[in-house]
């Protein structure tokens, strides 16, 4: 048989763009878009202001649009930049490129049609609204976002790095929503608070991969400081994300008793979550890392969201 004969051929189009969906898992927006619509009720009702609802209601689909699209660049960059460094780690072997379900040309494809969308939804709120601050920043955040997989290879601060990722989520929305707006204190809390979270769970998902981490020189916390000081780590952020939400609820004056009981569910969570690998590690990581998390955001975007409309 010849070598030409012997070699698999791509799958399909489809094929392979289902292979990618599922990999990058589309149900994993839940983690930032919450926060893009609580940072978007934020800048269209300020304290002393009222929310236009047919425009915010228009404007919140493109962000919720945008958000969809960004991510969708974010974790395919993600795939194609870790794509050598997955085939030799069992747990992420059979992913769709190092399992060969798909091809890097696809992946690629998929991120310029992903980024390209993106940046038509931005555009959009300059032809829509006149705010030509999305489509001017839009590249930029793409860059940042898309840069993660090259972060965890120079420093073990890669987490806040994509904490930092996750924080664009509520700045942004607030930016397309009402630039002048940018200014309020809470929605900057909101961002700090969605970097500390983000970070600290990013560490605890890490310890799945201690080893292989430090076979393959990487730099995450648990690889580099180990086991005990990276989980410090991540007790100390996601008690600067709780305090961060207190504050919020605390001290803004559109704040009513949902986002008090958001804060208070959310610190309970945290709790749960520290309880959960202090009792059981890394083997209830689908508790630990998504649904107490996803519950995490939901709680937040949507009893502060309420709170605001409510106001």
């Amino acid at each position: 048989m010849s070598v030409l004969g012997s070699v698999k051929p791509a799958p399909g189009p489809l094929v392979q763009a289902q292979a990618l969906a599922r990999d990058i898992k589309l149900a994993h927006s839940v983690f930032a878009l919450p926060f893009a619509i609580l940072g978007a009720f934020m800048a269209a009702r300020p304290p002393a202001g009222t929310i236009d609802w047919p425009q915010f209601g228009r404007q919140l689909l493109l962000i919720v649009l945008a958000m969809v699209f960004a991510r969708t660049a974010a974790m395919l960059a993600n795939r194609v930049v870790d794509r050598h460094l997955d085939r030799a780690n069992p747990r992420t072997a059979r992913r769709a490129l190092p399992a060969g379900l798909a091809t890097t040309r696809a992946a690629i494809v998929g991120i310029v049609v992903a980024s390209a969308l993106f940046l038509g939804v931005c555009a959009a709120f300059f032809l829509l609204d006149g705010n030509w601050w999305p489509l001017a920043l839009g590249l930029p955040v793409l860059a940042w976002i898309c840069a993660y997989g090259l972060l965890k290879r120079r420093t073990l601060l890669c987490h806040l790095y994509l904490g930092s990722s996750l924080a664009i989520s509520p700045v942004a929305a607030a930016v397309a929503i009402e630039p002048s707006q940018i200014g309020q204190l809470s929605i900057w809390l909101l961002a700090g608070m969605v970097l500390c979270w983000v970070a600290g769970f990013d560490v605890i998902y890490a310890l799945q991969d201690v080893d292989v981490d430090r076979q393959q020189g990487l730099h995450s916390m648990p690889s580099r400081l180990g086991v005990r000081k990276a989980m410090v780590a991540s007790r100390c952020l996601h008690v600067l994300a709780a305090t961060s939400l207190w504050v919020i609820a605390l001290t803004d004056p559109r704040s009513g008793v949902l986002l008090v009981v958001a804060a208070a569910l959310v610190t309970a969570l945290l709790l749960v979550e520290h309880l959960t690998v202090a009792r059981w590690g890394t083997t209830r990581i689908a508790l630990t890392f998504f649904t107490l998390n996803g519950l995490v955001s939901c709680v937040v975007g949507v009893l502060g969201s309420l709170d605001i409309a409510l106001w």
